[in-house]
């Protein structure tokens, strides 16, 4: 490894995430050969760090000096509460044999979403919570706070996480942590990707696109990536959108909007959220959008929670193509993807994860090669090389 004092393990031993984030950190032992997932015939779980069973010299020890790196990524077979138990398991085992620090890795923060509780002192939030907003919460817990303390109680000395999209979890984490909370926001990869493919089209300077936020929330990170693309004539629009029910929102565009729809009528359009569900606001937002005749719709993400809900919704022709990253790895699965894979583009992060990580931790960065990330697109992606290659060798042939 870049520092033979830094183990990269998983909280399961087959986690191609894990170990995608391992090898680009230079690690070249397997996982499984640094941690053993025991469970015993009552099912309890038991990691076990693995030392030569004839070493009977420093026991309790052998990880003196060492920094474990957990990284947690949501998985098809066990649930999130299953995971979050095997990495505080692991967290505790690192430490009681001898760890000097432990981090804990984990692209989408686990219990984010509840982000606060019942009472006006139960979360930090950017907003003045109203009783609407503590009825909520009326009844159940404040569980980001209590798992940033399970994880602090277990050993983990340090977290990192990706595009969290809540300021009270990130206040939270921040003082539990006593600032070793570090929430990276993944500008570059979505800045390399819409300048470097054919995703979207423009003129010079960026004149016939359009960056799109779909709330107030979002004006931030959009504004940043429209001044990191450095494309003066990109034009920036933001909606608004009021939630009149459970599952109900209208959306219109917001007054405080530098752009009006009308100004970006024929334009490329990139609409950008940190998180998807439903799916019910972002194609309502498309729809919106359709209205101008735009060139393209192009909705981009950072966590792709693939519910079969979100699937059949996105699967609308509002949107044109989907960019997201593999911070939840099960949507590379095809059959999860189901009828999206035709407009799908995942960005697999793990190299670029790795770069921040050791940028943090002040390690030499890792050989990255040619790119910050990976490529993951569907053959039926109209957009895929090969298919556009064969199509232009097909059509040379045709004009012979």
């Amino acid at each position: 490894m870049t520092d033979s004092k830094y183990i990269v393990v998983g909280n399961s031993s087959d986690d191609p995430f894990a170990i995608d984030v391992a090898f680009a950190m230079g690690q070249r032992e397997d996982v499984a050969d640094l941690i053993s997932m025991k469970r015993f015939a009552n099912s309890e779980f038991c990691p076990r760090f693995i030392s030569d069973e004839q070493d009977f010299s420093d026991i309790g020890n052998k990880l003196a000096g060492k920094s474990v790196i957990i990284v947690s990524t949501s998985s098809l077979m066990m649930s999130r509460q299953s995971l979050t138990m095997r990495t505080l398991m692991i967290a505790r085992a690192a430490k009681e044999n001898g760890a000097a620090e432990v981090i804990l890795v984990e692209p989408d923060l686990y219990y984010s979403a509840q982000d606060r509780g019942p009472r006006p002192d139960l979360g930090e939030t950017s907003f003045k919570r109203d009783q609407q907003d503590l009825k909520k919460f009326d009844g159940q817990l404040f569980t980001a706070k209590l798992y940033a303390q399970m994880l602090k109680l277990a050993g983990v000395d340090r977290v990192l996480t990706v595009h969290n999209h809540s300021h009270s979890v990130q206040t939270t984490f921040t003082e539990v942590f006593e600032g070793k909370f570090h929430n990276i926001i993944p500008y570059d990869i979505y800045v390399d990707y819409l300048l470097n493919s054919n995703i979207v089209s423009y003129q010079e300077g960026g004149e016939g696109l359009a960056l799109c936020a779909p709330d107030k929330g979002a004006r931030e990170f959009v504004n940043e990536m429209r001044h990191r693309l450095n494309l003066p004539k990109v034009k920036f629009v933001m909606l608004d959108k009021v939630r009149t029910g459970e599952r109900k929102v209208d959306i219109s565009i917001h007054p405080e909007s530098e752009w009006s729809l009308a100004d970006i009528e024929g334009h490329d359009i990139v609409l950008f959220d940190d998180m998807v569900r439903t799916g019910s606001t972002v194609v309502q937002s498309c729809q919106l959008l359709k209205r101008i005749n735009p060139g393209k719709t192009v909705f981009a993400l950072t966590h792709f929670y693939a519910s079969e809900e979100g699937r059949v919704k996105m699967a609308h022709t509002a949107i044109d193509e989907i960019l997201t990253l593999n911070t939840i790895p099960t949507i590379l699965n095809r059959d999860i993807q189901g009828r999206l894979r035709k407009k799908l583009v995942v960005l697999k992060i793990e190299k670029w994860l790795a770069l921040n990580l050791c940028n943090i931790l002040e390690l030499p960065p890792p050989k990255m090669n040619d790119s910050l990330y990976a490529i993951d697109m569907s053959s039926k992606n109209l957009r895929w090389k090969h298919k556009i290659w064969l199509s232009e060798q097909l059509k040379a042939l045709n004009q012979r």
